[in-house]
């Protein structure tokens, strides 16, 4: 009996074997018309490489298994058409979506996540498989163009696609993904306004309901998501130690703090209270139903206005509160906790360097 021979060819047949019936058995419905003359050629062809690394005995077991296989089938033409891709396809992103479910995943990211892969499946009308890093540039550069998109916007949809695609490669569903090769986009570094202190007063003084007082000075005070103000109850809040708990991204749980003038404000709002909901931020007309954050947005930005600032946001006094912690000397690893940031770079994004103290650092050290 000859000895096997073991090559990088034999590694190379088998997980091309492997990985074509995996394809398979994904696509399902795949109808294949080929003579038999095509049949005998394709069997002739897999023999012919499992001799570079199958002794005789292996060789004649593979021929037995492929004429089993193939004998059933009345054969194939080889595309699947445009329904089983998109079956499969569908199949393999269910499949992602509720991996990254079980991985924490919040409800609303793994909706944008779905929403952009399925619309870059209307475009792109192939296999997963069978995707090419030139078919998914080509697709960013145009989405872009037609959506006019930032250079922000376009990165967030690439990372989305490199985890779709590299997740896709762990399980071994791809050989390789056709994101790798697709960079971060390069953005512009602009630096973001805060709120100054004599803005935050104007938006203060120009508060007609004590509800949106006690709203503007939690946000200032504690720097929390719009989303964790709007989720808070009553009874999250401690008075006695000016502190409160909210739900950041993936439902953590995190303690902020207030300041005394904030304390004030939320208890003249709640002592305003008469309807029985546990919300801490209400509508103020009945039924009293809990702000949402598209809520908070609209009134903020119509306080705004009213004083002449166009761009008044809620993340903003995050931002502004980053920023002036940062300036006065607090350590960077204590605003990433008081922020909830998993990771301190994001923190640094946040932080506004001060031009009058650099200029002062450059007198002091530099001369």
């Amino acid at each position: 009996m000859a000895a096997p021979r073991h090559s990088s060819n034999c590694v190379w047949l088998y997980a091309r074997l492997a990985r074509k019936l995996s394809f398979i058995s994904l696509t399902e419905k795949i109808t294949i018309i080929v003579s038999k003359k095509m049949k005998e050629r394709f069997m002739k062809s897999i023999l012919e490489q499992a001799k570079t690394c199958f002794d005789t005995i292996q060789c004649e077991n593979l021929k037995e298994l492929l004429i089993n296989n193939l004998n059933g089938l009345d054969i194939i033409t080889s595309v699947t058409s445009e329904e089983s891709t998109r079956k499969a396809n569908s199949e393999l992103l269910s499949s992602f979506i509720s991996a990254k479910k079980i991985e924490g995943g919040s409800a609303k990211t793994l909706t944008y996540y779905e929403n952009t892969i399925v619309k870059m499946f209307s475009t792109i009308k192939k296999p997963v498989a069978e995707m090419s890093t030139n078919d998914i540039r080509t697709y960013l550069a145009e989405y872009q163009e037609e959506r006019h998109l930032s250079k922000v916007t376009v990165d967030n949809i690439r990372r989305i696609f490199s985890s779709f695609f590299s997740w896709l490669e762990d399980e071994d569903l791809i050989l390789k993904s056709p994101v790798r090769r697709i960079h971060k986009v390069r953005t512009d570094t602009l630096v973001k306004e805060t709120i100054t202190d004599e803005q935050l007063e104007q938006l203060r003084d120009n508060c007609t309901e004590i509800r949106d007082l006690a709203l503007i000075d939690l946000l200032a005070s504690t720097g929390m998501r719009v989303g964790e103000l709007v989720r808070m109850n009553r009874n999250d809040l401690n008075f006695h130690e000016r502190q409160c708990i909210v739900f950041g991204k993936g439902n953590k749980e995190r303690e902020v703090y207030f300041n005394a003038r904030t304390k004030i404000h939320l208890q003249q709002y709640l002592d305003t209270r008469t309807d029985t909901n546990p919300a801490l931020f209400v509508s103020l007309s009945k039924p009293n139903n809990r702000l949402t954050i598209s809520g908070v947005e609209v009134r903020l930005r119509t306080i705004g206005k009213s004083i002449g600032m166009d761009k008044i946001h809620p993340h903003k006094f995050r931002r502004t509160l980053a920023t002036m912690a940062i300036d006065k000397g607090m350590p960077i690893e204590q605003v990433q906790c008081i922020l909830g940031h998993v990771k301190i770079d994001t923190t640094l994004h946040y932080a506004k360097v001060n031009q009058v103290n650099v200029k002062m650092s450059h007198r002091k050290y530099i001369g």
